[in-house]
Parts: structure tokens; sequence; C-alpha cells
């Protein structure tokens, strides 16, 4: 089977990774900082290790990374931690429900109130747009680097110049854009980044919130920490007060080991996915029976419906007769699909990784095609 799920999640690791996944699991799985024994302090300093390795990739300072179970919770604690009663929120159509159902929740339980920002003709957020809805209590933006569901990615720095000038902090959600698209925290003027590992860094499941230090940020989960145990309120020392529970070690060294990958075959990744992603586009565009909902070549991700079938049937048909493991439905996404149309339909996506191929890209574009084909002649009949 050809996997082609890998906005979901990456199956093929490189061989760096599957090798520090199998030696940390024989070395370094004591829990880390809770004791003054070697194991622990060994573990402690791979730990550490990954912080300044996320650190180095985004432009920020090792004691601003917080591990989290994943980017959702990255950004639960992005948004929960910084709500304000009564305050103002700006985000846009391409969020995830990590983001859209964190803030229903502050509606009810804050009284906080959000606006949606529509993308453009060009599937764009402006920056005007975003200023514009600007109220006095607006205290966050919250962007979708690269949409998972069409692969559209916004332009950050512009809108982190709007949150500077109106000093509002701006969170970056790059599940989709990490390890494809370059991002500066402080060039971009961003405030947090949640970051997933296990898709574009290659690693195994696993989060983080970079959260700079001007952020007033609170956690949202207590526990152990290993700092301060005699104090029954949560330390809110960074980043350990915001990691409470033991960290899984053998997860974040291998997201170290991705990160290194990637940023030593950046160039290498890049080309082949554009190229794969580019074929991809042009060879579905304009196809009768096919409608095509992805521009951005960068991206990796492709998604399309074959009009005279749900998004399901299309992608059970591609997966059980092609052998082809992509995905239907709505992803999670729910107002990209209101924007595109397909609230009902939802949309077959394809997502690419460096270990796919272009023959592999070939097969997926004539299994489409021929069942496209097949369909449309159905409906002709």
């Amino acid at each position: 089977m050809i996997y082609l799920d890998n906005a979901s999640s990456t199956k093929k690791k490189p061989f760096v990774v599957k090798y520090a996944i199998a030696k940390a699991v024989r070395r370094y799985l004591s829990n880390p900082g809770r004791s003054g024994h070697k194991y622990s302090i060994v573990s402690l300093a791979k730990i550490y290790d990954t912080r300044c390795m996320i650190a180095d990739m985004v432009n920020a300072n090792p004691d601003e990374v917080i591990f989290t179970p994943s980017c959702t919770q990255a950004l639960n604690l992005a948004i929960q931690g910084t709500a304000k009663r009564g305050g103002h929120i700006i985000a846009s159509t391409f969020e995830h429900n990590s983001v859209l159902r964190t803030l229903e929740s502050l509606k009810q339980t804050h009284n906080i109130t959000y606006t949606i920002i529509r993308p453009n003709d060009k599937h764009t957020i402006s920056q005007d747009e975003i200023e514009n809805a600007i109220q006095d209590n607006t205290y966050l933006v919250i962007i979708n680097h690269t949409s998972n569901v069409t692969g559209d990615t916004q332009d950050i720095n512009a809108i982190g110049k709007v949150c500077k000038k109106h000093n509002i902090y701006f969170l970056v959600d790059t599940a989709q854009s990490g390890g494809h698209t370059t991002v500066d925290m402080v060039a971009d003027n961003i405030s947090m980044l949640a970051i997933s590992g296990h898709k574009g860094y290659l690693a195994l499941q696993c989060g983080a919130l970079v959260v700079k230090s001007n952020v007033n940020i609170h956690p949202i989960i207590f526990g152990g920490t290993g700092t301060k145990s005699m104090e029954l309120t949560q330390p809110i020392d960074r980043p350990e007060g915001f990691e409470a529970g033991t960290l899984p070690v053998a997860n974040i060294i291998s997201l170290y080991h991705g990160m290194k990958y990637v940023k030593r075959h950046k160039t290498k990744i890049d080309n082949k996915i554009t190229k794969m992603t580019k074929y991809l586009i042009d060879n579905l565009s304009g196809v009768d029976n096919i409608t095509l909902y992805s521009k951005n070549i960068f991206s990796g991700v492709v998604s399309f419906n074959i009009n005279s079938l749900d998004s399901t049937t299309t992608a059970n048909i591609l997966i059980k007769k092609y052998h082809l493991a992509l995905r239907g439905g709505l992803h999670c996404a729910p107002m990209v699909h209101q924007h595109l149309g397909t609230t009902k339909s939802g949309a077959v996506r394809i997502s690419l990784s460096y270990f796919n191929s272009m023959w592999q890209m070939k097969y997926a574009v004539h299994c489409i095609k021929q069942l496209a084909n097949v369909y449309n002649k159905k409906i002709v009949v």
C-alpha cells in the first residue's frame, strides 16, 4: 500500500530516527530530572538537547520550549493559558478544531468573543482584515500557518507586524508547516509557536509550545514537576512548571533527530516535495469530474473531490481497490469546508512526505483519473 496520509502522521521515519528511538528505549527511559542518579541526569540532558534543537530551528531560547503530548495540547496551553475574561481573539477560517473548540469553550467559561477572518479569492488571510478586526479588548491573534485541508500557507511575517504594532500576542499553528517552511519567531514577531513532531519533522507523536519570555501565561495541567514539591500551587517556572508529569523521553529524543535530519536535508526535502506536489496539482487540474482545492505547490497537501462521490466513498475505493492510503472527510477543520462548500461531501486529501516518490504520484493520478472517468460515465448514462 502507498502511504499518502502524512499530514495526519508520517509513517516512514529516517533510519537515524528509528535508531535513536531504539537507543532511547535501551538507555534513556528513566524519569528525567526527578532523581540525582546518572540515568535520570542523562535523560534530562537529552531533553535539553531537544529544547536547544527546537530553539535553533525557530530562533528562540531553550527555556522557552515547553514539551506537550501533541500540537493540540500545545494550542490548548497557548489559548487557555493566556485567556483573559471578557477579552477578544482573532482567528482564521483555516483553524483546526484544536483552536476552534477551545475558543468555543472560552466563550462559555470566560465570556470571550472571537472574530473569524475569512480568506480572499487567493485563499489568503489579509493583514488588513486582521487589523480592521482589532478591538480595544483584543489580546490574541491565532493563525494556522499551513492549512491541513488545502495546503494554503499564510504570510505570518506580515500578520506578525500587525500584532506587534498593536501589542497583541501572536500564536502560530505550525502543525503542517513544520519541517517544510522556515519560521523565525523574532523576525516574524511570533509570541507563541505550536509544533507537531510526528508530521514534517518525521518524529514520534509529541508536541511543543514555544513561548516568548514576555508572554504572560499560566499552566493548565497540574502535577509533579520536580521543583518546589512542598508547594500545593503549581509552579510557574518555565519550562518545568508547564510540563507536569513524566515527559515521553523516547518521543522527544526522536524529535531531536527528526529535526536534525530535516535541517541537514532541507533543500532536498523541499525540492522533492515541491516537485511531487506540483505534479499532482498540474495533472489533477481541469480533469472532468474532479474539483481541485489546492494550489500551493510547496505544501505537500493536495485535496480534491470526484464530483459524483462524497469524499469518504472516494477515499474508501482508492484505499481498497487501488491501495492508496489517503484520507477523506472534514479533517477536523469545519470552517475550511464551509468556505469551500464541501461541508456535506468533505474532501479527499493526499499529503506527502520526503519518502514518497514520483512514480507513486503518477500511479495515484492514474488511479484517481480512472475512478473519476468511471463515475463520470455512470452520470452520463
